[in-house]
Formats: C-alpha cells, sequence, structure tokens
C-alpha cells in the first residue's frame, strides 16, 4: 500500500478564530501543523503518494503540495460542493483521481506512529481502527459483531447494543469496498449530502461486506474540533504519543 488519503474540506468552524485565514488541518500544536505532522509520520511508514480532499480555504493545501514537489507526492481535488455536505461526498470527489487501496485519515487528528503500522502490518484489506476509552467528551463509539467487524457507530452510546471502542478517525480502505462507497454515495447524494464516511462504511457492511475493527486499547491520539480538544492535546496527548514513540 503507497497511498494514503485526507479528508480536509470541513470549516472547522468550532475553533472559530484560529480557522478563520486556514484549514483546521494547519492548526500547529509543537510547532508543526497537524497535516504537516501526518505527512512525516505517512513517510516513515512508506507511503509514496498523498490524495487530500479540500473544501475550504483549498488553496492552502494547493501551497502545501507545491512545496512538497520533488519530494513527496501530494495531490489536492477540491470540492466545490464542501459547503453543504460531508466527509463521504469530499471522498466520493475523489473518485477521478483514486483507484486504488489507500489508508484514509481525518485531518484534525494528533497521532503516535503506531497506529499507521498496524494497519499496515495486518494483511486483512479493510480495517477500521478504534481504540480504548478517551473520555475526549466527543467520542464516537464503535460496535462489532461476533466477528469483530463493524455493525454500527454513534455519538450516542446508548443507540448502540454494546460498545468496542472508540473510533480514531484512520482506517485502511480496499478499492473494491471505496467503490461500494461510492456506489452508496452516489444515490444519497441528493437525499443525505452530510453523509459520513463512517456511516457509509457500516451501510457498507450492512449491504454484505463485511469491515474488520481493530482495536489498539493504549493508543494516543486525538482530534483537534474546539479550544478544549486543544488543551487536551497539549497536555495530555502530546506527551503520551512522546512517551509511546520513545
Amino acid at each position: 500500500m503507497r497511498t494514503a488519503v485526507i479528508v480536509a474540506a470541513g470549516l472547522g468552524s468550532r475553533l472559530k478564530g484560529r480557522t478563520e485565514q486556514q484549514p483546521k488541518g494547519f492548526l500547529e500544536v509543537d510547532g508543526s501543523a497537524l497535516v504537516e505532522t501526518s505527512i512525516t509520520k505517512l513517510r516513515k511508514a512508506g507511503f509514496e503518494r498523498l490524495v487530500i480532499g479540500t473544501g475550504y480555504l483549498a488553496e492552502h493545501y494547493d501551497a502545501l503540495a507545491e512545496r512538497y514537489r520533488g519530494t513527496f507526492q501530494i495531490e489536492t481535488l477540491r470540492s466545490d460542493r464542501f459547503a453543504t455536505t460531508g466527509s463521504m461526498y469530499t471522498l466520493f470527489n475523489l473518485r477521478s483521481i483514486l483507484d486504488e487501496d489507500f489508508v484514509l485519515l481525518e485531518s484534525d487528528l494528533l497521532y503516535e506512529q503506531r497506529a499507521l503500522t498496524a494497519l499496515l502490518e495486518d494483511p486483512r484489506p479493510d480495517i477500521v481502527l478504534v481504540s480504548g476509552f478517551t473520555d475526549s467528551r466527543d467520542e464516537v463509539w464503535v460496535e462489532v459483531d461476533a466477528d469483530s467487524n463493524l455493525a454500527d457507530l454513534s455519538k450516542n452510546r446508548d443507540a448502540l447494543g454494546s460498545v468496542h471502542g472508540e473510533l480514531v478517525g484512520i482506517s485502511k480502505i480496499a478499492r473494491d469496498t471505496y467503490r461500494a462507497m461510492c456506489a452508496v454515495m452516489a444515490d444519497a447524494v441528493e437525499t443525505t449530502p452530510k453523509l459520513d464516511y463512517e456511516g457509509c462504511l457500516v451501510r457498507v457492511g450492512r449491504a454484505g461486506k463485511p469491515i474488520p475493527v481493530m482495536k489498539i486499547d493504549d493508543l494516543a491520539w486525538c482530534e483537534i474540533d474546539d479550544e478544549g480538544h486543544l488543551e487536551r492535546a497539549l497536555a495530555k496527548i502530546l506527551p503520551a504519543i512522546r512517551a509511546h514513540e520513545s
């Protein structure tokens, strides 16, 4: 596997002033933008190509791709409908340039290298990565079936029959699975334009394609959607990542 994809079209409105002039993937933590930290980890893991689905202030990602020209292959593609659609449409919009297996990441993640290594070392073509409970106060809970395949997910814990772990926002997606996801989105684009990619994965799984779930209980990671997340990232998650990776 040589390709990674980052969905990065969102407005980042919960970060208010920090995203007025730049997308939230350019939020700096420990002196580096989140997206550049991801690029460093992707290159270390052996990835050769990064595709970024953009929207809000897309020119920042275009400039990033230009900076890496000749050293690392970055391709960007802007969704004109970013303001009224969800992450699955951003991924769907990449179908003209994406026709291979890939690892999918969200743009606002801070995570340890082990998240990528574990996915790449596992031979299964599809994997949704989950962690143990983080107490982040913004969890997406994941339910699995008897074979540890994705059964459902929700931000409402009571909506699930049981909880296996928390969605990390890093997944391994096979080409045929991506095509199935795009078929779902094509049917839903007018009725459910804000469908997210994880909800689409649930639909694909229910249609007969098992999506395995991998759990790393003590994985150090977080997403940064608001000021509280940023404070937690600096005070707790960044030190944990350093400790795990040292």
